[in-house]
């Protein structure tokens, strides 16, 4: 019985993830250019540069990155400046598709199942986001899903 409480307290832990903000390592650091294309879509990073950049990490299949997509999506819609690129690791072109459209997923995304990207990024859990600055630096680090509409966020990302 306890083995079975401790084992339901670690997957809910790693399934909620954490926010850990600034990451000493990649912080201050140029953000990794990338250029990846699903065939459908192509984002290339260097093409934002001038303008604050928030890079999600995510997959259809990810509990909190479905918990988080509902709030990124109206940031999104009510915060167009900031230009949110979307790298899914979805294997499934299927499920992702599927995914697009049942969550009216509007954002510049693009399917990266080799996670080619997220290597660069050393990501290490989904959802993930990098807020890169107009210059092309890793400014924060958010792991798990986050409330996008939290005032704090925007006014973090306006002093940038």
């Amino acid at each position: 019985m306890r083995f079975s409480v401790l084992l339901c307290g670690m997957i809910l832990a790693a399934s909620v993830g954490c926010d850990r903000g600034n990451h000493p390592s990649a912080i201050g650091k140029p953000a990794p250019d990338f250029n990846v294309s699903d065939g459908t879509t192509s984002i290339h990073l260097a093409s934002y540069r001038g303008q604050v950049v928030l890079l999600n990490f995510w997959a259809s299949w990810c509990p909190p990155c479905i918990a988080e997509t509902p709030s990124l999506l109206e940031f999104h819609r009510a915060h167009p400046e900031y230009p949110i690129l979307a790298v899914s690791i979805d294997e499934s072109e299927a499920a992702y598709k599927r995914f697009l459209v049942q969550k009216h997923f509007d954002l510049n995304t693009v399917r990266d199942p080799e996670q080619k990207v997220a290597a660069q990024y050393k990501v290490t859990g989904w959802p993930e986001t990098f807020i890169i600055d107009r210059q092309g630096n890793i400014r924060r680090r958010f792991i798990s899903a986050q409330d996008w509409n939290d005032p704090e966020i925007l006014r973090y990302l306006k002093t940038l």
